[in-house]
């Protein structure tokens, strides 16, 4: 498998409906003895009709020119197969590879009840960037096979930036509809995480945690570990109830981590009524991740008890520095709120923000790489003068889908300013849907290939997708790790304005 991960892993879950693979399974397979590979031949042509055949058939001889030119031979010898067409079919889809869908469109033609090639075609299709022509596969697979709660998931799922009405109906109807089974947690866990109203998210969280186990089902184990974060900042006191309830659940000898999550909210709450110093001692004893969602709140609230003992300067320098490592929006919004208490207005904020960033800036590594949409290369040079919002992604990659509308709603904002937006495709092997990924959904990004094994230095991705950055008009790295969601395009505007404002 190749290498692959997310810089938040909460994202990692589910963006952009994304059920595929982060990557496709290297199509390298040890080759099988001759005598034994007759016989599989032998299986499958006996039984055509036997997806198990062909699938002992392809995990052994693999996925090739060998074993493709096979199944020309079968889809000539069985012409009205739809077995046959479907196993090359999915076989190629589960590869991420292009060739996936002419073989899948045969089949359904021959079997329009075959669900899972219908399945096999939404996927595809979203690599192709045909959302809505791959919403229609997915409906066409949800009503071939009504009891598949995969299809009745992802299906709701599919609404989620377009109707929102009809995506709290669906997710609603497929938790009913299967009570027992962790999808219908999973539409819990989503409807709640996209819906904006406070109130109405809580009372979704505690249907979830009341339906679903949190201490054995993962969706309830996360959209509980969410609604606690939700209370933390919205009513500790509260957080120490829901954590307490949890942690006296009986886990049938498995170990139950909720007793630290008391712990942490008795101290949050604690916190609430101690003046400054006292308030710094407790906050001082609670280590979190660095990826851990009350990380900003810890800091935010550190600095609160450093300002009400007069230390505004500190509360200010620490936002900043958190600023620096890892930018969110709730940091960005306290540095201009400290240093208004520093007699600062904004735009001074702003302008010492800038100044404190680009005075660690580095200039990032050059990179020459061939363009999609037009003849030639491309190269970092290229773009000096604009602010260069650069993301790693590839086709595949449903995280990176599920960013892409945020990114585009942002940059929509900036059409007459010098602003770049490129995208690195890191799959070669998916070059193929690259134009017309471009094409049918809408991105504006530039699209480059990737060069194998190339020298990369500041810009490093270190194999994975989807990683950004963000580069100022002299070609120098100013912010990485950050991710956009629905929760904070303002932090890529906010990022965006300040090079913007202040080009060096």
């Amino acid at each position: 498998m190749k290498k692959y991960y997310l810089i938040v892993i909460a994202t990692a879950l589910l963006l952009g409906g994304a059920m595929d693979n982060a990557y496709a399974q290297s199509t390298r397979t040890p080759a099988p003895d001759k005598d034994s590979l007759n016989k599989l031949i032998a299986a499958v042509q006996q039984m055509p009709d036997s997806l198990k055949a062909h699938e002992a058939y392809l995990a052994a001889a693999g996925l090739n020119a060998a074993s493709e030119a096979q199944y020309k031979k079968w889809i000539a010898q069985f012409p009205n197969n739809a077995t046959v067409l479907f196993a090359i079919g999915e076989a190629f889809a589960d590869q991420e590879s292009p060739k996936a869908r002419p073989y899948l469109l045969k089949a359904v033609a021959l079997q329009p009840k075959m669900a899972d090639a219908w399945g096999k075609l939404w996927i595809d299709a979203e690599r192709w960037g045909d959302f809505k022509g791959g919403q229609q596969y997915l409906e066409k697979a949800k009503n071939a096979d009504t009891n598949n709660v995969q299809y009745a998931f992802y299906y709701a799922n599919s609404f989620r930036d377009t109707d929102t009405a009809r995506f709290r109906t669906l997710s609603l109807e497929v938790a009913s509809r299967f009570p027992n089974n962790t999808r219908g947690a999973q539409s819990l866990y989503w409807l709640a995480n996209y819906t904006i109203d406070t109130l109405e998210k809580i009372k979704i969280y505690e249907q979830l945690k009341n339906s679903y186990s949190p201490l054995t089902d993962s969706w309830s184990a996360a959209g509980t570990n969410d609604y606690y974060e939700l209370l933390l900042k919205r009513d500790p006191a509260k957080a120490v109830s829901l954590a307490t309830s949890i942690a006296q659940m009986k886990t049938d000898g498995a170990p139950n981590k909720w007793d630290d999550k008391v712990i942490l909210a008795q101290k949050l709450q604690r916190t609430q009524s101690l003046p400054g110093d006292s308030a710094l001692a407790v906050l001082s004893t609670i280590k979190v991740s660095r990826y851990s969602p009350i990380k900003d709140q810890l800091i935010l609230l550190k600095a609160k008890a450093n300002a009400s003992l007069g230390r505004i300067d500190i509360a200010y320098d620490s936002l900043i520095t958190a600023f620096f490592k890892s930018p969110s929006l709730e940091l960005h919004n306290g540095i201009v709120q400290y240093g208004a208490q520093l007699g600062k207005n904004k735009e001074q904020v702003i302008a010492e923000l800038y100044q404190r960033l680009v005075a660690q800036a580095q200039p990032a590594t050059p990179f020459t790489l061939k363009r999609y949409l037009t003849p030639g290369n491309a190269s970092l040079s290229d773009f000096k003068g604009k602010v260069v919002l650069l993301t790693y992604w590839f086709p595949g990659c449903g995280p990176c889908r599920g960013e892409f509308p945020h990114f585009q709603h942002v940059i929509d904002q900036y059409k007459d300013k010098a602003v770049a937006y490129v995208g690195i495709n890191i799959e070669s092997e998916q070059n193929d849907y690259v134009r017309s990924f471009m094409k049918q959904s809408g991105y504006t990004f530039t699209p480059l290939e990737e060069i194998k094994d190339r020298v990369k230095g500041n810009l490093n991705n270190g194999g994975a997708a989807p990683v950004n950055f963000l580069i100022d008009q002299q070609g120098r790295v100013v912010f990485s790790n950050f991710r956009i969601n629905k929760d904070n395009e303002p932090l890529l505007n906010a990022m965006i304005d300040l090079l913007l404002t202040h080009p060096a």
